[in-house]
């Protein structure tokens, strides 16, 4: 199949195989593009879609219609969710970016108490559209989830917990979290995982203990401390080694 450009879009964007493209996406594919009608591309919302332009763009609703299905999988056959605490300036838009490429499916931003950003709304949705492009970049099948800004406590217990957790730190005689996932692997129970990584500074003690209370395990990432942007990149990227190796 000849390379189309991707576009992810909302489900309130179908309608009846037919789809409404928003004002930037039109700007993208007609103006920066320059895609006429006729022309095709592709659209991610749970799986691919080739896509056609009935009109020229910009143009009234609808703009295109559904082609035909794309088979392809690029999601990981686990579903793993990121608890991070904020780290300062931008550093949560290169977690976002790196970890939806890896394929994460959720991030919960949390507040824990050595946090220093306070992020604004504006900034959260510039971490979903960052989100969305970098799913588009790596093909994926789905956009990751960006929850809004929540306390430590109320990060913790967003999920159901019938799953395998575990909460990053730095300093501690922890096992490490190959450690952990690989026996789990080997008997394919794993399809969630849960996982927390905390802020610079780390985590203090009374937040350890706080998610060991509701069933977290703490692991290691290695023997050196890493940045609280390096650090959830890093698991993740040791999680796909796992689940993705090959035999």
């Amino acid at each position: 199949m000849v390379q189309l450009q991707r576009l992810a879009i909302a489900p309130e964007q179908l309608q009846n195989e037919h789809l409404s493209l928003t004002a930037e996406q039109q700007h993208y594919l007609g103006r920066v593009l320059r895609l006429k009608q006729g022309d095709r591309f592709i659209i991610i919302q749970g799986q691919w879609w080739i896509a056609e332009l009935l009109v020229n763009l910009p143009a009234p609703s609808p703009q295109a219609k559904l082609i035909e299905k794309v088979s392809i999988q690029t999601e990981l056959p686990i579903e793993v969710i990121l608890i991070v605490a904020l780290p300062k300036a931008d550093g949560f838009e290169e977690i976002v970016r790196c970890c939806t490429e890896l394929g994460v499916t959720q991030f919960i931003p949390v507040i824990s108490k050595r946090t220093v950003l306070k992020p604004s709304p504006q900034k959260v949705e510039r971490w979903r559209k960052i989100a969305r492009e970098a799913a588009e970049q790596s093909e994926r099948l789905i956009i990751p989830n960006i929850f809004d800004p929540v306390s430590f406590q109320l990060g913790l217990e967003k999920n159901d917990h019938s799953c395998y957790q575990y909460i990053g730190e730095g300093r501690g005689n922890y096992p490490s979290l190959t450690q952990e996932l690989i026996p789990l692997e080997a008997e394919k129970r794993l399809n969630k995982i849960i996982l927390a990584t905390g802020p610079e500074g780390g985590w203090t003690e009374e937040e350890i203990q706080d998610a060991i209370a509701i069933g977290f395990q703490p692991i290691s990432l290695g023997k050196r401390i890493l940045r609280a942007v390096t650090a959830p990149i890093v698991a993740v990227s040791q999680i796909v080694g796992i689940i993705e190796k090959t035999d």
